[in-house]
């Protein structure tokens, strides 16, 4: 008896778990837009010129997180597509303190300072691309304002030689 009362209560279970409603999901539109461009702008920075920072004396970097020398400097954009709105700025290459952010001196014999980059006031994490400019296009042309300065990151400033680059790409919208 008790064998068909269960058998009974499953098949029953089973029957009603078969008439259960199924959810189902709405269906939906994908739309996508685009731009082509025809070319990319022309980049000067620094209209061609070298940045070259003031010289400074260890005293204004005697501590950890000291700054000095600050110097502005643009990269100019000319010659955009008439479509381009925007480029966004990365940064890569060798010389990316990932730690800091910051660009290691590279010059022989040099100076333990690093090189940091400004957005403004804002400091450019040139790792992560923290604070990295987005450049505004309006008819072909457009500008970043940006700075450079020395920076005592992981101690107080030695005496000598400093010289960094960085490499950026720029992303057109």
């Amino acid at each position: 008896m008790n064998k068909t009362l269960l058998s009974t209560a499953l098949v029953a279970v089973v029957a009603a778990i078969g008439f259960i409603p199924t959810a189902q999901a709405a269906g939906g539109t994908i739309n996508i837009t685009g731009k082509v461009l025809s070319d990319t702008c022309i980049v000067a920075v620094n209209n061609g010129s070298t940045v070259v920072l003031p010289v400074v004396m260890t005293s204004a970097l005697g501590s950890v997180g000291a700054v000095a020398g600050a110097t502005s400097f643009n990269v100019d954009l000319t010659g955009c597509d008439a479509n381009t709105t925007s480029a966004t700025m990365a940064f890569s290459g060798g010389s990316i303190n990932t730690g800091t952010g910051n660009l290691n001196n590279t010059a022989p014999s040099g100076s333990n300072v690093q090189i940091q980059l400004l957005n403004g006031a804002s400091v450019i994490n040139t790792s992560n691309n923290t604070n990295a400019p987005v450049i505004a296009v309006s008819s072909g042309t457009g500008s970043a304002s940006l700075k450079a300065q020395y920076i005592a990151a992981t101690a107080a400033a030695t005496a000598g030689l400093v010289s960094a680059s960085v490499n950026f790409t720029l992303t057109y919208l």
